[in-house]
């Protein structure tokens, strides 16, 4: 049995006001609850850096932290695989409810943690292991969660749900760890912070296990999936697909997948390069309190919710690629002036509006990559294609930072080597934009 089935649309059944909501917003939250256990990491990287991977210079710490954090990222691959394959074997559904309470728990055991001081290196392994742990289930959210939204809602907002799930639901994710760390930079000032107040911060992701449960209660299998699922039953073949895994790389799709990583790589990249590293950034650079740094971070992750909406929604009157296309122009000249701008700047309101069009721009280039994956796959292969091209792509772009700390050398260089890493990722960016082909409207032919 091939992927490629042709679905019957009078096998479709038409989902209700409430089932598109509920789906909506599970992929929506789905998705920002769990980045908000992985931006945890970044908020509390330089002290994180020095309890788990101490070091002479301060910038091998910071380097160390975002190791792990690639650690992370360079796992979620085997969760999309994972889970990829069961959600395209058994429904998307289950699986999300499984990975965001997964990524909850294993967030919160970063808490109860002993720092290298305490028992010496076994910690740093300790973390290092945690983080694998919750790396795999952070793959299998994006396998489902970046799924079942798009497949339950209309043809007309799936660019704007694109935007909404892949770059609004970052900005949920790193909005709702803005607040908590102003709330715990509040309740833990100064010494307090490094001393306990990091452990409050990773104890906060029983948040999202508590939250996945009671939104995903009512939630119901995507309309597409379900509608593949009665066309195998009716031709007999009720069993799922063999392998999603081995059908996507096949040569059928191996194409569609190389191109999804590209451009996967050049979004991601700009994301974990703008948006990832804007807090280290502030305080390494600018030297900004960690009360007010994180008043400009809640109001940048406004502001790449805002970008990846609109061009999401722009990919729905004009086509995903012509946006794509724009957004890399943009992006070439953008980048490199506002970090070599930031770098240099000691007025507080003006480096916040670098920093809400450093977010806005990044975010804006990946607003319409979600649904541009979905399009890419057949419906027996979507949840594993999206999954392991977004998670790919997305882990070689987060690894990113830690060379980015390693080539600065020390935080005057910061600036100067973010502008050369973001102009190369763009070009990078530009190459998948172009390799790929347009793709509106195709979800409902596959």
């Amino acid at each position: 049995m091939t992927a490629t089935i042709a679905l019957d649309n009078d096998l479709l059944v038409k989902p209700t006001s409430r089932q598109v909501a509920v789906a909506c917003a599970a992929s929506l939250f789905g998705w920002g609850l769990d980045l908000f256990d992985l931006f945890i990491l970044l908020y509390v990287a330089p002290v994180v850096g020095g309890l788990f991977f101490p070091a002479d210079e301060s910038m091998l710490s910071l380097a160390g932290a975002y190791a792990s954090f690639g650690v992370t990222l360079l796992i979620r691959p085997y969760g999309s695989a994972l889970f990829g394959s069961y959600a395209d074997r058994f429904g998307r559904r289950r699986a999300l409810m499984v990975a965001v309470i997964g990524v909850g728990v294993s967030t919160a055991a970063f808490g109860l943690l002993p720092s290298v001081a305490q028992i010496g290196w076994v910690a740093t392994a300790i973390f290092l292991v945690f983080r694998l742990v919750q790396g795999v289930f952070v793959g299998g959210v994006v396998a489902a969660s970046h799924t079942i939204g798009t497949e339950t809602l209309p043809e007309r907002w799936r660019g704007l749900m694109s935007g909404a799930v892949g770059g609004g639901g970052s900005a949920i994710g790193g909005l709702l760890a803005s607040l908590v760390f102003l709330v715990v930079s509040l309740i833990a000032p100064g010494p307090a912070f490094a001393a306990w107040g990091w452990r409050l911060m990773f104890f906060s992701g029983l948040l999202t296990s508590l939250v996945g449960v009671v939104l995903f209660r009512n939630l119901e299998e995507s309309p597409i999936f379900a509608r593949l699922q009665r066309q195998k039953a009716l031709r007999g073949s009720a069993g799922a697909v063999a392998s999603p895994v081995r059908l996507l790389l096949s040569p059928v799709h191996r194409r569609n997948f190389i191109v999804a990583v590209l451009l996967s790589f050049g979004g991601g990249a700009a994301y974990y390069l703008t948006s990832g590293y804007l807090p280290s950034f502030l305080k390494l650079v600018n030297g900004v309190p960690n009360a007010t740094a994180s008043l400009m971070l809640v109001g940048a992750n406004v502001a790449a919710g805002l970008g990846a909406c609109a061009a999401g929604e722009l990919s729905q009157h004009i086509g995903r690629r012509p946006v794509f296309l724009a957004m890399g122009v943009v992006r070439l000249i953008a980048f490199p002036a506002l970090f070599l701008a930031m770098g240099s700047i000691t007025d507080v309101t003006l480096l916040t509006v670098c920093a809400l069009a450093l977010s806005f721009i990044a975010n804006a280039s990946y607003g319409p990559l979600l649904i541009t994956l979905n399009e890419s796959f057949p419906t027996a292969l979507r949840a594993t294609g999206t999954g392991l091209s977004w998670n790919l792509g997305f882990a070689l772009g987060g690894i990113l930072p830690t060379f980015v700390s390693l080539a600065a050398g020390e935080s005057s260089h910061i600036p100067a080597v973010l502008a050369a890493f973001t102009v190369g990722v763009t070009i990078v960016y530009l190459a998948g934009a172009l390799a790929t082909p347009e793709t509106r409207g195709n979800l409902d032919r596959m």
